[in-house]
């Protein structure tokens, strides 16, 4: 991973045009090709970004740009979309690469992974006729925990909690943006599936066209005594 601490402004344009003007942002390049600008603030979420399978090239700024104090300037390309990223860069404060290595990925907690195990084998709780595709579905920001087929044959993200707070639909919603790009997944949808899930999660998740599931964890390994209910 490459971290530059620079002086710069972005232009994106693609399905959207946005600019961000010349500030002091951290620049995350990233092992798999994508590149990441991040500020001060806004937690853990980029102004900006680009995510693989991308291409970038650093070009000569302009005369302009030169004489309005950029440095460099970096294109980075989609490979599979018209999208494009420009930032262009002016007094450079860090530039520093460092290999991360192989990272071990997320472990779970127990009762999370055995959720996912357990809602994957039961996938009907769902809806009728839908069927699993595939556990921990890769993306380039990590895996969805479970990709299924309706019973017409329409694709849906699951991501699923133990308790499910407004950072894991936030997690889902980006695997969505970034599943969304692939022809062979046009019109996906998602699910967000938890024991729990906080009155703000279910707002926001519904508010962007995400199902909230509740599962019910010992119903669904056999543990559930029909005969002790009172209701």
């Amino acid at each position: 991973m490459r971290i530059v601490i620079a002086d710069c402004s972005v232009d994106y344009s693609g399905r959207l045009d946005a600019h961000l003007p010349k500030a002091k942002r951290v620049l995350m390049l990233k092992g798999d090709g994508s590149v990441l600008i991040h500020s001060d603030g806004g937690s853990y979420k980029p102004l900006n970004w680009m995510t693989a399978p991308c291409t970038m090239h650093e070009e000569e700024p302009s005369e302009d740009e030169a004489a309005a104090g950029v440095e460099r300037v970096w294109r980075i390309q989609a490979t599979k979309t018209d999208d494009t990223l420009v930032i262009r860069l002016g007094q450079t404060y860090l530039d520093h690469e460092e290999n991360l290595g192989i990272d071990p990925g997320l472990t779970k907690d127990g009762v999370e992974a055995h959720l996912q195990e357990l809602l994957a084998d039961q996938v009907e709780l769902l809806g009728d006729g839908w069927r699993t595709i595939r556990r921990e579905y890769p993306t380039a920001i990590g895996p969805v925990d479970l990709m299924v087929r309706t019973d017409k044959n329409e694709p849906v993200a699951v991501e699923i909690k133990r308790r499910g707070g407004i950072d894991g639909v936030e997690q889902l919603t980006r695997y969505l943006e970034l599943l969304g790009r692939d022809p062979l997944l046009e019109g996906i949808t998602g699910i967000f599936a938890a024991q729990e899930i906080t009155r703000q999660a279910r707002t926001l998740a519904e508010d962007r066209g995400i199902r909230c599931v509740i599962l019910d964890y010992d119903a669904m390994r056999g543990m559930d005594d029909v005969e002790s209910r009172l209701f």
